[in-house]
């Protein structure tokens, strides 16, 4: 009230005086204004913003690349040599600045994991940001290289005219929940930085070529962890903002966030975390080459092996790697994916030189099958991180970029053996006899089967087996079973959801030869019920 009579007496008094103060307020006012909306844009980083110069950004981009590529390195001696256990600690892991080039020149196969990766980045740099799920599948379909579980069942799918989705999908792809598309996914989240739900769109384009369900969720989970690197440095928040995107019904949801509890609860010894998943989750891979087998190859368990190394690596680089080695089953894939998250989160200078020293050995030599070194990578995922920035309301600027950071929506919920639970495993052993009308029968009681085995040639001549499959005696599918590696049928033949009965498979060989021969393996036997355990009789 005083300050009101002040002002009224001063503006009767001094009305000049006064105009001219209330002028240069207004004036103050909009600059202000225009400067505080000025760094909005360009100096400060809100929570919907991130500023990151040029340099930084190619920092982490070759970050990325550079630890996946040490990762994969360093793991691929022990390989699957230890399943469903953990490396001891007496077996020496071998490093040496000679070291990735020797591997990269007589094990160009160890590099599975960045091959398939610059396949789609060499399909984004053909057909654009935009490039259709058919294109990255044809790619990778008619590619040169070797496949395995769900990529090749999905490669044969698609030679056969099974396109994708449907190509990944748990009822035409047995492998639906294996590992593949979680070491495929890398590309998707590191030109998306920030732009988590920009790295599942790419995921939903790619990965359901392959896999589905806790698959399908792996790659996603794995893209997002490298998005959200680029913008934060705190482990466990990366790994929770990512595991949103993941339905919390899904199991793979609840072995990540088992593996987040069990560290905060004993932060310092990995080896606890490791036998609690182990102990839980170890035999849920309902695959039908990895149950009732220690053989894990499921996505969701090699996950968590991934999380394992970045919570217990405590950001050293060294640690993380060695960890998610140590534990085990797909122990160079999973080195690969921390490797490469902690690489983007550091930066490529901040990995230390005791395990880059190597790359410069090969930074500029083509990457098996592809025409892309790791130096090509380097720049093309920037350039491709650029473009995904502008197209998602960023703003590139000579001297900075703002990303638009985006919240994780979570993506729809998927299960692959739906209602199925794994009964018994029958194994076979014994080779067709090469005559007219050979037929293979057997009978299951339950809801579903896949059968194991290989179409094999005596010689380096492709001969494509045609077979038909009856389910009690009606033909439910004819099928080409290719000699050739590149082309074969990873399982010979499944079905499910059947009514619950005893049912007769038959196999029939309508074209046998001398000079080839199909293997059968074993069968594994679906049912309605989970098998009951002994001490639960």
């Amino acid at each position: 009230m005083i300050l009101y009579a002040y002002v009224c007496i001063f503006k009767k008094n001094h009305m000049g005086l006064y105009m001219k103060l209330l002028s240069q307020l207004f004036i103050f006012f909009i600059i202000t204004a225009c400067s505080d909306q000025s760094n909005q844009i360009s100096n400060v980083n809100s929570l919907d913003s991130h500023i990151l110069s040029h340099d930084k950004l190619k920092d982490k981009i070759k970050g990325a690349w550079a630890g996946q590529t040490i990762g994969v390195t360093y793991g691929y001696p022990v390989e699957f040599k230890y399943e469903s256990i953990m490396i001891p600690d007496e077996v020496i892991l071998p490093w040496y600045d000679e070291y990735i080039l020797e591997i990269f020149t007589d094990s160009p196969g160890a590099y599975d994991d960045i091959y398939m990766d610059l396949t789609f980045v060499q399909v984004l740099e053909d057909y654009g940001l935009d490039a259709p799920a058919i294109e990255f599948a044809n790619a990778f379909a008619t590619a040169d290289y070797k496949l395995w579980f769900a990529n090749q069942v999905s490669r044969y799918n698609i030679l056969n005219g099974i396109e994708p989705p449907q190509s990944g999908h748990w009822l035409n792809n047995p492998a639906a929940d294996d590992i593949d598309f979680q070491i495929e996914a890398d590309f998707a989240g590191i030109m998306t930085p920030g732009m988590i739900n920009s790295a599942t769109h790419i995921s939903d384009r790619v990965g359901h070529i392959m896999n589905y369900g806790d698959g399908y969720y792996g790659g996603v989970f794995i893209a997002a962890m490298y998005s959200q690197a680029y913008i934060s440095d705190d482990i466990e928040f990366i790994i929770k903002q990512s595991l949103k995107l993941i339905p919390t019904e899904s199991h793979f949801h609840e072995i990540i966030t088992d593996i987040i509890e069990v560290h905060n609860q004993s932060p310092n010894d990995w080896k606890i975390a490791w036998n609690f998943i182990h102990d839980k989750w170890v035999d849920t891979d309902l695959g039908p080459w990895g149950v009732f087998d220690t053989f894990n190859i499921d996505a969701k368990i090699n996950a968590a092996w991934v999380v394992l190394g970045l919570l217990y690596g405590d950001g050293d680089f060294g640690k993380t790697i060695e960890i998610a080695t140590r534990a085990g089953d797909d122990a160079d894939c999973n080195p690969a994916s921390a490797g490469g998250i902690l690489g983007t989160i550091i930066g490529y200078e901040a990995i230390p030189d005791y395990w880059k020293n190597g790359l410069t050995n090969i930074e500029e030599l083509k990457f098996p099958y592809t025409s892309i070194s790791l130096n090509d990578a380097y720049q093309l995922s920037y350039e491709h991180a650029l473009a995904m920035i502008i197209r998602n309301d960023g703003i590139v600027e000579d001297n900075q970029i703002i990303i638009k950071v985006q919240d994780p929506v979570t993506v729809p919920y998927e299960k692959s053996f739906e209602g199925h639970y794994a009964k018994q495993k029958i194994n076979i052993n014994s080779n067709t006899i090469n005559e007219p009308g050979y037929s293979f029968s057997f009978n299951f009681d339950g809801i579903g089967f896949a059968l194991m085995g290989k179409a094999l040639s005596d010689n380096d001549v492709n001969h494509i087996y045609q077979a038909e499959m009856y389910i009690n005696d009606s033909l439910v599918e004819t099928a080409k079973l290719p000699t050739d590696f590149t082309t074969r049928r990873f399982y010979l033949f499944w079905k499910y959801q059947l009514p619950k009965d005893t049912h007769k498979v038959t196999i029939k060989i309508k074209n046998p030869v001398d000079d080839a021969h199909i293997s059968l393996e074993s069968i594994v036997v679906y049912d309605d019920k989970p098998l009951l355990k002994i001490n639960e009789t």
